[in-house]
């Protein structure tokens, strides 16, 4: 699932799409789009291989207002025959608002983020997020009354940390659980990853490594998924 800028959708580092340039701005400088593209040898959510730990293409379109008012769509292939048969692609619909607390230096983020799943009967779902940003830390809070298209709550708490190192390379580690209602599932799933990106040539190059924790294993019900991991991603900003 698409998690970036900061628009809880950076926050999260998803290890698929490097945050976006600026691919255009109206001639009053209110609008802005903006695109990436990545490839990667995994797709990981919340601990999980999303593709059978198969390869996955990825692309977002954003738009943006100079208000900090934003909204878009990211798309991925997705392998859920283990799970839902009929789902092969993943499209995440989100807007929110992203901004700064006066001078403090603290960014926050608001907003909402729709899970649909072209093909599928009754499994799209939607989640509320809250995020904050200082320096290099960031957390994210993230609820859904219906989560992973149960009819039951979750809550998905994730903090992060980016750091620059020598050469230009961007050191990001993130740490999550999810605390699920009792009746999807009574303990809380946890995960973790580390990894590095650099550009190249006008591309990103990360490698992160995944570790899933607690019952997570359980949970998914199928022990590859959730085995630990280096998933390596090209992406490109357009």
């Amino acid at each position: 699932m698409k998690l970036k800028q900061l628009s809880a959708l950076v926050l999260a580092a998803s290890a698929f799409t490097a945050a976006p340039a600026m691919a255009w701005e109206s001639a009053n400088g209110q609008f802005s789009t903006s695109a990436s593209v990545a490839l990667s040898s995994d797709y990981m959510w919340r601990g999980a291989s999303q593709t059978d730990s198969e390869p996955a293409i990825s692309g977002s379109f954003d738009v943006g207002h100079a208000s900090g008012l934003y909204a878009g769509i990211w798309a991925s292939n997705v392998n859920y025959d283990i799970l839902m048969d009929a789902a092969h692609i993943e499209l995440n619909y989100y807007a929110g608002f992203a901004s700064e607390i006066g001078n403090t230096g603290i960014s926050y983020d608001v907003g909402m983020l729709r899970y649909a799943f072209p093909g599928t009967d009754d499994a799209d779902w939607n989640e509320a997020y809250v995020g904050l940003g200082y320096g290099p830390f960031s957390l994210q809070v993230s609820h859904s009354g219906d989560a992973l298209a149960t009819s039951d709550s979750g809550t998905h708490y994730l903090l992060g940390f980016n750091h620059g190192l020598p050469m230009d390379i961007e050191f990001h580690a993130n740490y999550a659980f999810y605390d699920l209602d009792d009746d999807i599932y009574d303990d809380t799933l946890q995960d973790y990853n580390l990894g590095v990106t650099k550009n190249l040539v006008g591309f990103d190059f990360d490698l992160t490594y995944y570790k899933t924790l607690s019952d997570a294993e359980d949970f998914v019900g199928n022990n590859n998924l959730t085995d630990s991991r280096f998933v390596f991603t090209i992406s490109k900003s357009l």
